[in-house]
């Protein structure tokens, strides 16, 4: 007897329906075909003992398991649960009625209970996309699932009450939540908050300049300076989630199972921070079968590297292009996938390998020449990505002990909203352009025109302090973003100025007294 149950493959951060086939004639042997890997080839033994402990019969036959279509590679646990289904439907021991208007996922234990799997939000949506009423699904992975509108989304813990539910033994109400009370309920809810930094103004002022315009930031400074902690709240300073990049950035977690259990729905900007150790596939995704990296689990969210000079050059390398298109391309001979990487870098490092060059108090023991030699471990073309570099000095103990807390991260957020607006209504034309560190050449001479006055100062700047031809373009781009937060029309001299003191490393006598 031939029957059919559905299951699904992830591709990327989306999935494809599979179909699964399942034929009993006569015979002993157990065929499982359709390009499984090793994980669905030792199904059958989890399937066996499921179905045995559970007081099931486990057809003494020739068994023909196909997963279709046959062209697609399917890795994983998924396909477990809907096999078994597809084993006793085909062996009379379930009506195969109901089995075509669910998809079917989950790992089966020896037990018969059945165990969480990754990627559960494009299944759900691919169900919904090719019109099935539902998905059986483990309980664990249902709040997940459950950001689905318009899918009735069953949650099992075991292959007895699957089979109990089909037969219509017993009714299982179909989980949902309010995805906009969810949403709206944790858009404001922060582990950390700028009114917890001491001093280090210029720095906040930086990083709201970095959040409104999503400009790259570099910050440079001693060890003890505060880096790391203003790094790690810049996400409580940008641009609330929307519904749509919400959903899509659960999708990329889902796919490599980092959604929480407890929240199906991520409704903060992420916050990754690998280690200096991480190679390059790590970092922008890939393997023998890929997966998204660290630059796209920080989609729509922050990239935090840390010791910048410590990763291995190839790694920064890699950077260049994602930072560019907001996408990475992983490609293999038979098959590509794309994963979206829309992040904003945070780089921080020392000025030095001993990190105390330019200390207001301690003495650098570096040789002649080593900050140089230190900084040039980070190419240009990189730093070209990069807007503003930021030097961050040590708060002194005055600032430590002022008890008077700081503006707060809602506060700033507000004003970041604002400039943020102004600049979809200015770049509504252009869908390729969603903040000012996106413009090119073509755009920065339509939106970033300035007097005689700011005209004068930049050439004087450039003249004076050495900037280098790369900075030009960058300080006007920060310059439009100091200007949206003023809610200016034009760029002022001031904005110029203050634009001007945010690219540090273009300085040709930055290391010169090394």
């Amino acid at each position: 007897m031939l029957v059919k149950t559905f299951g699904s493959a992830v591709s990327g951060i989306d999935a494809t329906i599979i179909t699964i086939e399942v034929n009993i004639n006569q015979g002993i042997n157990f065929h499982l075909v359709g390009l499984p890997d090793n994980a669905i080839k030792e199904s059958q033994q989890r399937i066996k003992a499921a179905l045995r402990n559970n007081d099931f019969k486990y057809p003494g036959k020739e068994i023909t398991v196909n997963l279709a279509p046959a062209d697609i590679r399917k890795e994983g646990s998924y396909y477990d649960l809907a096999i078994a289904l597809g084993i006793l439907a085909a062996s009379e021991q379930l009506s195969e009625n109901l089995l075509k208007e669910y998809i079917v996922i989950g790992e089966l234990s020896l037990d018969g209970s059945i165990q969480a799997v990754k990627g559960m939000l494009p299944i759900a949506v691919a169900a919904k996309e090719n019109g099935f009423k539902g998905i059986i699904i483990p309980v664990a992975n249902i709040k997940e699932a459950a950001v689905v509108d318009g899918l009735n989304i069953i949650g099992v813990e075991n292959i007895r009450q699957v089979v109990d539910f089909l037969s219509g033994s017993i009714n299982i109400e179909p989980f949902s939540i309010n995805i906009h009370d969810e949403f709206s309920r944790q858009l404001e809810i922060f582990d950390v908050d700028f009114r917890d930094v001491k001093g280090q103004l210029s720095i906040k002022r930086a990083f709201e300049i970095a959040a409104a315009g999503g400009h790259n930031v570099l910050l440079i400074g001693p060890p003890g300076a505060g880096k790391s902690m203003l790094a790690k709240r810049l996400p409580t300073i940008l641009p609330p989630l929307t519904i749509e990049e919400s959903l899509e950035t659960t999708k990329i977690h889902s796919v490599v199972g980092k959604v929480r259990k407890d929240n199906g729905l991520i409704t903060q900007r992420p916050f990754q921070k690998p280690h200096h150790t991480i190679s390059d596939v790590a970092l922008v995704g890939g393997g023998t079968y890929p997966q998204p990296g660290e630059i796209s689990l920080a989609h729509n969210g922050v990239l935090f590297l840390d010791e910048l000079p410590e990763y291995k050059r190839s790694v920064l390398e890699v950077l260049r292009q994602p930072l560019e298109e907001r996408t990475v391309s992983i490609s293999r001979a038979k098959f590509s996938v794309e994963y979206p990487a829309g992040f904003m870098l945070i780089a921080a490092m020392n000025p030095c390998p001993c990190g105390y060059y330019n200390h207001p108090e301690k003495k650098c023991v570096c040789p002649p020449g080593t900050v140089q030699k230190y900084l040039n471990k980070i190419s240009g073309p990189l730093l070209d990505r990069i807007d503003l570099h930021i030097e961050v000095v040590p708060v002194g103990f005055q600032e430590l002990a002022y008890h008077q807390p700081g503006e707060g991260s809602l506060e700033i957020r507000s004003r970041v909203v604002k400039a943020r607006e102004l600049q979809s209504e200015r770049f509504r034309n252009s869908p390729s352009i969603y903040c000012n560190a996106q413009m090119g050449t073509k755009d920065i001479k339509a939106y970033c025109q300035i007097d005689d006055t700011s005209y004068g100062l930049l050439k004087k700047a450039m003249d004076q302090l050495g900037l280098s031809a790369r900075a030009y373009d960058r300080i006007l781009k920060v310059a439009r973003t100091i200007a949206d937060l003023a809610e200016a029309q034009g760029i002022l001299p001031n904005h110029i100025a203050e634009a001007i003191q945010m690219r540090n490393l273009d300085r040709d006598n930055w290391a010169s007294a090394n």
